[in-house]
């Protein structure tokens, strides 16, 4: 029976920097016969971050958020599946709202506050999660390594994957407010040579999380 991975983009823009990670890790977890179910939370119904409710917190409902809104059709996919490819781009120093609300319903309703068994999660699945930036690769590595540890804790193993100093525009030159803090050619130059290699690279870990 091959493995079910959800693949989430956390980003708006289609096929851009985020999407095309996404994208090649989904083919490569496909190449290993992987069955890839795709969302797009842009794209989602109306949804929200963690209300705190509670609800999760019952025994009843335990590991389930109770919120009933665009985001359970997700949450629902990836408590079935058998790995997570998430992706999102890097906002203002964090990644997307989009990607804050489900992380925050994704890893609450495992959360006991027991300090026997801090979490609930039936099932540990592994999970790639892939940051887009036009900053430098190393300038958000502390906030990698937190996302990293708590998926870790309530998900399941997790790798990442961070492509920085990115492309932005296709003509930096059509801005009506010149973008002086970066150099054009430079950033063409690196998506011309660099992030064709990261597109393998998400592909090769997108097929090490399905095996």
């Amino acid at each position: 029976m091959s493995k079910r991975i959800v693949a989430i983009n956390a980003g708006p823009r289609k096929g851009w920097n985020t999407d095309t990670l996404i994208t090649e890790a989904a083919r490569g977890a496909e190449s290993a016969g992987a069955a890839i179910e795709r969302f797009d939370l842009f794209r989602l119904e109306k949804y929200t971050g963690c209300i705190s409710c509670f609800g999760c917190k019952r025994e009843k409902n335990k590991g389930r958020c109770v919120c009933r809104d665009g985001l359970t059709p997700v949450l629902d996919a990836i408590r079935a599946s058998d790995g997570l490819i998430i992706g999102s781009p890097n906002y203002l120093s964090e990644l997307t709202a989009s990607f804050r609300a489900l992380y925050e319903r994704l890893i609450f309703q495992n959360l006991t506050y027991n300090v026997e068994t801090p979490c609930c999660n039936p099932r540990s699945i592994p999970v790639l999660l892939i940051m887009t930036s036009n900053a430098p690769d190393t300038s958000y590595l502390g906030l990698l390594r937190s996302y990293q540890q708590t998926l870790s804790r309530f998900v399941g193993p997790t790798e990442v994957l961070v492509s920085g100093d990115t492309l932005q525009l296709k003509d930096y030159g059509k801005t009506d407010c010149p973008w002086t803090l970066f150099d054009p050619e430079a950033k063409q130059r690196r998506h011309e040579n660099v992030f064709p290699q990261e597109r393998i690279r998400a592909f090769e870990m997108g097929v090490a999380l399905a095996k």
